[in-house]
This record gives structure tokens, C-alpha cells and sequence, in this order.
């Protein structure tokens, strides 16, 4: 003993390590930089932090830049580094304490001779330790050491040697550890003292940008979608970059290249095979090449991937030595992208025809932990597609094909499927697929199949036309399998879906009546993680009603769907029942109310941010009818146009009918009367007749005929119409009126029994006729009152077409009935329309609306009025949009203009 003692502190030891040999001057040495090396501010930043903490932790997978970040960092030191590179670890704690030592003297560190040497290289005494950390606090500036490839450290000797060492020295070391591994200190003390600087691999993967600019110095100009490709394919991850980009170099279309590379055959295959794979025991090895099949595992899943009872202590061993192994939180793991990649191809090459195995193992397996959307990929990637459709059928998520969240993604997994998978599942699966894209005719037949199928499971025997009805109302035993259950409510969620498309309301309520019951059958626990199911079946028998005109009945189910909870998977119902919902306030005259219901319905879908095109469009519909009521036909063309791109889904007759009558109450409004007529005869596109789309149509024919002098056509429009209603008894009186029977006219406006549902868009309008025969029969004192009467009404709604409607015998009346009000408040009509005519008074310009326009005249900016009258940009463009609404103009210059007409300015 007293020999070592000697030999620690013998001065002369220092020359050569505790074997006698001679150091290795390069395990001293700061790595040298590449020229293609791209120095990254924000990771030098982070690092500039290690000057302020004990410790530093630089913590990354095999090739993540950590050694090339640190020594960076070293090498624009004001003052020098320690640098040693650990692989003397592996002979024992007096080797890598020998090293220490030397490095620290190479750095320039003063130490004194006493602190000694060891002298063995498998230990290292306590006094040398204490000699140097006692050492070490005195400096006046902190010795700066870096430990790289610290992930070879694996003795928890070292480990409480070092934590001495650090502990004791004080503010005179900084540590710097550079590992693919967490090293065996107790970090949680560093973390919670605020003591540990760390950089994880996270944190090194590059971003977009530093990859472009790493691909730069390799003298490749890429495209940002294709850089931002490569980066989500190999996760940023350093090495994996710099390889590609080296391979790319030589490749004349390195942007394909780069694009559509077979990793498996590169150099980063290569690298990860050799630093990664290839270093893990069998077992190991096994584990990972079976995981690769999986997007995300945990370790009982991957137990039945490998049947095997390990996986968890070796997935938490490769995740805490960064092999490419990254944990997500609660048990669950993923490979790293590119080594996932390279791993199924070399998975493949050493186990040919395992792979679908796999994936069905992992389907069962994540079946029965309630993962749907992992269980159909995988299913569907063994083939197994009687498991895949029928795992989305016994979930009740036969929704998902319609919800616009996973429709496409799902559409495209079943295009896949083989045609001869025969079951109820997959006839079920085939024919929401169909329907979906409006294919009624494989829809129906893929339906049909699949009653017929459930009828022969549920023992029952049927002929082809009554299979529905059997399938779906069959009595319940208490035998019956849970997945026939939701076989048969699914067909009545499609059925229902049929029904809504071919304008069969009948239909529709036997389908939601046999769906009522079957809820009552189904797992509850279903029914609430699927309320898209239910709400899909309100809309589409809400939708079925509508059509058939029975709007209290429509209201009280597409008012359940619209205020049912906002989750993603019902917006999309949601939004189709308040656009219908919209549209029956339109239908009864209510343009102020049908608007705020279809503006909530079109931000219904982009407020979850459902792909596009995605809802029924009807919410733009119905703001296109209230902008041609309004006269602003440029918006109305707008909106229609935007309307065309719905979900097809949900074209059914009550969309149809809504395209086809706004069309042509555009067209007329614009004068082209013949487009009108032709427009119109679309609008009652099923067998069932619908008695408002034929009661809309006769309007649009009536008014278009009336328009080009052929009063008497107009008023045969109206002898197959029921005149029950108050909006069609208005149109066949406007015809009666201009026919010469102005008698006739008020006799069937007097006919007509006043419910309280109908709105200014009709009560304004029948107001215009009794006006028009007070001035026929010369009372002008009763048709100015009664003319004063339907703008006091049109200005709530901002009604104009009404006016515009009904000819040039109102003119003289719309100068004089407008109230005049003091200077800054009066009532404002609006402009002159296309064909010189004045138009009515809207409403009344505010203050500061006014205080907007006057400012908006010296064309200030936004930005300046607000500042000018001390308010928000965001109260300035609210101002803005009240007056253009008022004025009846989109652009700030058409808003000038029109006010100065108005001698508003």
C-alpha cells in the first residue's frame, strides 16, 4: 500500500499512463470540423450555458452531431478546454483518471505535483481525488472539461468518483459530458438545484431552415417542400442528413433523389446497422426488427409481436442509450423514421413472409386495447380485410366514412380492399364507401348484399326485396352476438343516408325508427365514443323531413344535432343541420335570422379544420339567397360557387333544390330571364315532389314570366300550386295584380292566415302588392303609408330585391317617404342600381361609422384612423364592415363613392 501511495504522488508518473505506456496524445485533441460542418447559434447559445452550471449534459443517438457541437463550441473558447475522449474507461478507473489528469495539464490547467498519478489502472485512491478536487476550487477560473463518448463509462465506480470530484471542486470545474447514454450521476439533484445544463436529441435534431442551409455547403439548392421532406424523413437526425446529401451530390436530380431514395441501400443504412443494430445482442436485434412494423409500441404489444415477457426492461435499456429508440410517454415507444425504415427492408430480407404475420398479431392485439385507428391500418396491412371491416363495424364507426376527419384516409385504406372478402362487414364498409361519393347505385348494392348476409346470420330467410326490413327489425334475442347488433345499426345509419339521397322522407323515418331501437341494443360505451353515429342519423332524417316540407318536424332533430356537444367528429353534421336549419328561416322570410345561423354553420367546420371541401355547403347557399335578396349579386356568385365544392355526401334533393332556385333568383335578379327559367327546372330534382321546392320554383317561373310580359303565364304558374302558404299566395297575387285582377290579388293575400313564422322577406313583399293596388286606384296618401311600411320592415334585414322587384310605379314613392333626420344620422338609401333605378333606405350610418368614412375619403390607412380617433385596428375594421353592410358595397373605394352620392361626405 505504501508502494502506491508513493507512485501516486511521484512526479515522474505523469509521462506515461498507470501500464507505463506512453499517452495517446489524440484522445486530447478537439475534433476537427468538417468544411461541410454548419455551426448552429441557438445549440451555442444553449451550450454557452455550461459556463454557468457544474454540469453539462450533450445527450443524442449515434450520429446526431453531439462530439462536432461541443467541439465547435470548445474551439472558439477564449481560454482553453480539457478534451479527453473516453474509451479508456473500459480499463479500469486508474486509466480514465490518468487521462483526466493529463488532459487537464495539456489544457494548460496548473496542478501541482503532489496530486500524484494512479498507479494502477483498475483503481484510483481517495486522496488523489480529494488532492485534486481541493486543487480544482481554488482556481480563479473554472477548469472547463469535456468528457466525450462518456456512454462508454459504464463502471458506477467512476461515476461516484466523478461526483466527488465535481461536488467538491466547487465553482472551479465545469463538466461537460458528451454521451449516447444518460450517465450514471444523479442528475435529478443537478436538475433540481438548477445545476445541469442539457441538450437532448431532440433538441440537436436540425430544423428545416439549418438543413437548408447544411445542403447548401454541400452545394444543393432544394425546393422548401423538398427540404422539409428529407428532414421529416430522416428526423433532422445530423449524420443521416449529411449522408444524403453527400449521395445526392452525385445523382444529376438530387431533389428526386433525395425524394424517393431506397434507404436500405445507402450509406445511412449502412451507418445504422453497423453503430446501431449490429451493437445490440440477438434478442435485442429481434426485438427491433419486429417493432419496425409498428408506428408506436409499448412493451405488451411487442411481447406479442416477439412472444416473448422482455420487451420492457429492453425497450427502456435502448431508450435511455438513444438507439433510435424514442419513448412518447405513458409506456409507449417509437423508432426513429429512417431507422424504422431500413429496418423493415432488412426485417424483410431476413425473415421473407413474416412481416404480414406481424402486422396481425399487432392488429388483435391493439383490438382489444381500444386503438381503432392503429387496429384498421394494421389490419389492413396483413390483408386481413373481414378483420379490418369488421373491427370498424363492431366499433360503431361506420361514421368515420362520413365525418370528414378520416374519410379520406379510410376511403383510400379500404380502395385496397380484395374483392373476395365477403362478409356483412365488408358489404357494409363497400357501401358507405360508395354513398359516400354519391355512387347510389353500387352504394345500394353493397348495401343489399350485406342485409342479406346479416338476415342468413341472424337464421332468418328473406327474399331480395324485404332483406332490409328483416335485417334491421328483426326481433332482438338475448343471444345475439354484439357485432350483429352494429351490423344492423349501421345498415340503418345507410340506409337513412340512402333515403336523404333520393328524396325519400318515408324511407327515412323507418330507417331512424329501426335505428332507435337498435341504440337501445348497442354498448353504451360505443354510442358515446361514437357520437357521430347519432348525430349523422338526426341530420339525415332532419334532412328527409325538410324535404318533404315538414319544417316544425326538420327543426326539433337538426336543432339536437346543431346544439349537440362541439366535438371534431360531429362538425360535420353539425354544420350541414344549422345550414338546413338556415335555410328554413330563409324559406319562411327570416333573411337576418337564416343569415347568422349559416355564417355559424360555414365556421362550424373551419373552426375544427376539417379538410376542404368538406361539409354540405348549404351555409354558403343560404347567404348567397340573402345576398341576392340584398342586391349584392356579386357576392351571391361568390357564394355560390364556393357552395359547389360540398361534400358529396350530402348533395342530396334539399341541396339540389337550394343550388337550383338560388341560381335562378340570381339570374333573374341580373335580368336573364331565360338562365332564370332554366335553372329553375332543376330544382325539384327527385321522385318525391317537395311541396317548398316546388312552391320556390313557381316563384322564380312566375316572376321570370312577369318579367317579360306574360302575366297571364304567370298566373297558369300558380294553378298547381297550393296557395296556403303566405309567400306563394304573394307570388300568385303579384301575378293576379299585373293579369288586371288587382281584386283577386288582395283577396288572396286576405286568404292567407297570418301563423306568426313568416319574416319581412314575405310580409315586405305583400306589403309592395297592396301598395301597388292603392296606386293603381289612385290612393297615393295609403300607398305611400303602405311603401313607408315595407322599408320600415326591409331595413332591419337589409331587404332591397323587393323594391327592385316590382317595377317603376314605386319610384316617385322611394323619394318621398325616406324620414329625413338631422345631418349625420339620416337614413341612408342606397344607390342607384345597375339599370338607374334609386333604391330603398337600408339603415341609419353611426357617428363613428361616419367619423370611418370621412377619414377613409383622405384614404388613410386602417392603421392610421384608428390612430387618429384612438382606437383599436380591430373597432376600426369593425366600423368599416357596419358601413360597407349599410352602404351595400365590398371595397372601401365603392364606400367613398357612394357616400359622396349620398352627400354623406
Amino acid at each position: 500500500m505504501a508502494g502506491l501511495e508513493e507512485s501516486d504522488t511521484d512526479p515522474t508518473a505523469s509521462a506515461a499512463d498507470p501500464q507505463g505506456d506512453p499517452f495517446l496524445r489524440t484522445r486530447f485533441v478537439v475534433p476537427a470540423r468538417p468544411v461541410t460542418f454548419l455551426r448552429r447559434e441557438r445549440l451555442v447559445r444553449h451550450l454557452d450555458q455550461a459556463l454557468r452550471t457544474p454540469l453539462t449534459m450533450v445527450n443524442g443517438a449515434a450520429g446526431a452531431g453531439k462530439t462536432l457541437l461541443v467541439a465547435d463550441w470548445a474551439a472558439a473558447r477564449d481560454r482553453p478546454v480539457a478534451w479527453l475522449t473516453t474509451d479508456a474507461a473500459a480499463q479500469g478507473p486508474g486509466m480514465l483518471w490518468a487521462y483526466l489528469l493529463q488532459a487537464l495539464r495539456a489544457s494548460g490547467t496548473s496542478l501541482p505535483a503532489e496530486i500524484g498519478c494512479p498507479a494502477d489502472a483498475s483503481r484510483v485512491t481517495p486522496q488523489l481525488l480529494a488532492r485534486l478536487a481541493a486543487e480544482l476550487s481554488t482556481l480563479d477560473r473554472p477548469a472547463i472539461v469535456v468528457l466525450d463518448e462518456y456512454d462508454r463509462v459504464i463502471d458506477p465506480e467512476i461515476a461516484e468518483q466523478l461526483e466527488f470530484v465535481l461536488h467538491h471542486a466547487g465553482d472551479g470545474l465545469r463538466l461537460i459530458l458528451v454521451s449516447r447514454t444518460e450517465p450514471l450521476l444523479p442528475l435529478h439533484r443537478y436538475r433540481a438545484a438548477g445545476d445541469l445544463t442539457e441538450i437532448r436529441g431532440a433538441e440537436l435534431a436540425f430544423t428545416t431552415e439549418e438543413a437548408a442551409e447544411l445542403l447548401e455547403l454541400h452545394g444543393l439548392r432544394l425546393p422548401a417542400h423538398a427540404t422539409q421532406g428529407l428532414v421529416d424523413r430522416t428526423g433532422g437526425w445530423a449524420a443521416g442528413l449529411r449522408l444524403c446529401a453527400l449521395a445526392a451530390r452525385q445523382d444529376p436530380d438530387p431533389e428526386t433523389y433525395l425524394k424517393e431514395f431506397e434507404a436500405d441501400r445507402t450509406t445511412v443504412a449502412d451507418f445504422l446497422l453497423a453503430e446501431v443494430l449490429r451493437r445490440q445482442p440477438p434478442e435485442t436485434q429481434d426485438l427491433l426488427l419486429r417493432v419496425s412494423v409498428l408506428d408506436r409500441f409499448r412493451p405488451e404489444l411487442v411481447n406479442a409481436l416477439t412472444e416473448r415477457t422482455d420487451a420492457g426492461p429492453i425497450l427502456a435499456g435502448l431508450y435511455r442509450e438513444n438507439a433510435f429508440v424514442e419513448h412518447l410517454g405513458q409506456d409507449w415507444y417509437r423508432l426513429h423514421p429512417l431507422f424504422g425504415e431500413i429496418l423493415r427492408a432488412h426485417l424483410r430480407m431476413r425473415e421473407p413472409g413474416l412481416e404480414p404475420e406481424l402486422h396481425r398479431r399487432a392488429a388483435h392485439w391493439l383490438r382489444g386495447s381500444g386503438s381503432l385507428t392503429e387496429t384498421l391500418g394494421q389490419g389492413a396491412a396483413a390483408g386481413d380485410w373481414e378483420f379490418t371491416a369488421g373491427a370498424l363495424i363492431d366499433d360503431l364507426a361506420i361514421g368515420w366514412l362520413f365525418t370528414g376527419l378520416r374519410s379520406d384516409e379510410l376511403a383510400e385504406l379500404f380502395s385496397r380492399m380484395a374483392p373476395e372478402a365477403a362478409s356483412p362487414a365488408t358489404d357494409l364498409v363497400r357501401a358507405a364507401r360508395e354513398l359516400s361519393r354519391r355512387d347510389l347505385d353500387r352504394g345500394l348494392t353493397h348495401l343489399r348484399h350485406a342485409e342479406q348476409r346479416l338476415t342468413a346470420e341472424l337464421g332468418l330467410t328473406a327474399g331480395p326485396g324485404d332483406a332490409a326490413e328483416q335485417a334491421l327489425t328483426a326481433e332482438w334475442s338475448p343471444g345475439e352476438a354484439p357485432d350483429l347488433v352494429a351490423a344492423r345499426l349501421s345498415c340503418a345509419l345507410l340506409e337513412a343516408l340512402a333515403a336523404r339521397l333520393t328524396g325519400a322522407p318515408g324511407r327515412a323515418e323507418w330507417a331512424a325508427a329501426a335505428a332507435e331501437t337498435l341504440c337501445d341494443r348497442a354498448p353504451a360505451h360505443l354510442l358515446e365514443r361514437h357520437p357521430e353515429l347519432t348525430a349523422l342519423l338526426l341530420a339525415h332524417l332532419g334532412s328527409a323531413r325538410l324535404w318533404a316540407g315538414r319544417f316544425e318536424d326538420a327543426c326539433a332533430v337538426l336543432s339536437r344535432v346543431a346544439g349537440s356537444s362541439a366535438e371534431a367528429s360531429t362538425a360535420l353534421a353539425r354544420e350541414d343541420s344549422l345550414g338546413r336549419l338556415a335555410l328554413i328561416d330563409y324559406l319562411n322570410g327570416w333573411p337576418g335570422r337564416a343569415e347568422r345561423k349559416a355564417r355559424a354553420a360555414v365556421t362550424e367546420t373551419e373552426r375544427h379544420g376539417l379538410p376542404k371541401p368538406s361539409g354540405s355547403g348549404m351555409g354558403r347557399l343560404v347567404l348567397a339567397a340573402v345576398a341576392v335578396d340584398r342586391d349584392d349579386l356579386t357576392l351571391a356568385r361568390t357564394l355560390l360557387d364556393e357552395a359547389a365544392e360540398s361534400d358529396p355526401a350530402l348533395r342530396d334533393p334539399v341541396m339540389e333544390a337550394g343550388r337550383a332556385i338560388a341560381t335562378a333568383r340570381l339570374h333573374l335578379a341580373r335580368g336573364d330571364t331565360r338562365a332564370a327559367l332554366e335553372a329553375a327546372e332543376r330544382a325539384v330534382p327527385a321522385a318525391v315532389i317537395s311541396p317548398w321546392a316546388e312552391g320556390q320554383t313557381a316563384l322564380v317561373v312566375s316572376a321570370a314570366h312577369l318579367a317579360e310580359g306574360r302575366p297571364e303565364t304567370a298566373v297558369e304558374v300558380w294553378q298547381a300550386v297550393s296557395d296556403e302558404q303566405s309567400a306563394y299566395a304573394v307570388g300568385a297575387a303579384r301575378a293576379q295584380l299585373a293579369a288586371g285582377r288587382p281584386e283577386t290579388a288582395i283577396d288572396l293575400l286576405d286568404g292567407v292566415r297570418p301563423e306568426g313564422r313568416v319574416g319581412p322577406a314575405v310580409t315586405v313583399r305583400a306589403t309592395l302588392v297592396r301598395a301597388q293596388v292603392a296606386d293603381a286606384a289612385g290612393d297615393a296618401a295609403t300607398s305611400r303609408r303602405l311603401v313607408a311600411q315595407a322599408l320600415r320592415e326591409a331595413r332591419r334585414d337589409g331587404l332591397r330585391r323587393p323594391f327592385l322587384e316590382v317595377g317603376p310605379w314605386i319610384r316617385p314613392f322611394l323619394d318621398t317617404v325616406s324620414p329625413r333626420v338631422p345631418a349625420g344620422g339620416r337614413l341612408t338609401p342606397g344607390g342607384p342600381a345597375s339599370d338607374g333605378r334609386p333604391l330603398p333606405v337600408v339603415e341609419t350610418l353611426s357617428g363613428r361609422e361616419l367619423d370611418v368614412l370621412r377619414r377613409l375619403a383622405l384614404t388613410m390607412s386602417t392603421e392610421e384612423i384608428a390612430a387618429d380617433l384612438f382606437v383599436s385596428v380591430n373597432t376600426v375594421k369593425t366600423h368599416l364592415k357596419s358601413a360597407y353592410r349599410k352602404l351595400a358595397v365590398n371595397r372601401r373605394n365603392d364606400a367613398v363613392r357612394r357616400a359622396r352620392e349620398l352627400k354623406l361626405l
